[in-house]
């Protein structure tokens, strides 16, 4: 099964410029807690909760801060037509539940949440990856 086949393809996205005051009030409002942030429709990063509280609110700054300032640069992603088990591994070897789906010329097209892969990987359960995601990371 390929990714195309199991991602999400409405996806809520910050922009650069959001303030990350008004992209923690979207984050709340539909539930997530990371956001893609896109310039037009190109990734540019992706902005966490955490980014917000550790690179934000505990240095102190504004809550107009612009997103691209605190922003996870440089993220994991997949391809539409990724095998759906390999974007799975890849999720538990991040430990990440939402993985950005891009095309050849790096825009947006989907993204690939832990929920949707219940019951569509072969290898492994959407739980297995939930236990893999959810153990504490020996990275720093």
């Amino acid at each position: 099964m390929r990714v195309s086949e199991a991602m999400s393809r409405d996806v809520q996205v910050a922009r650069p410029q959001d303030s990350i005051q008004t992209v923690a009030r979207r984050m709340a409002e539909i539930d997530v807690g990371s956001l893609p942030v896109c310039d037009g429709e190109k990734l540019q990063g992706m902005i966490t909760d955490r980014d917000i509280v550790v690179r934000a609110l505990a240095e102190g700054r504004s809550f107009e801060t612009p997103v691209s300032e605190v922003m996870t640069a440089e993220v994991e992603y997949a391809y539409a037509d990724d095998d759906l088990d390999e974007a799975a591994d890849k999720m538990a070897e991040a430990q990440i539940r939402r993985l950005p789906v891009i095309d050849q010329d790096r825009r947006l097209v989907g993204i690939l949440a832990l929920g949707d892969l219940t019951g569509k990987v072969k290898d492994r359960t959407a739980g297995q990856t939930l236990e893999e995601i959810s153990e504490p990371s020996t990275r720093m």
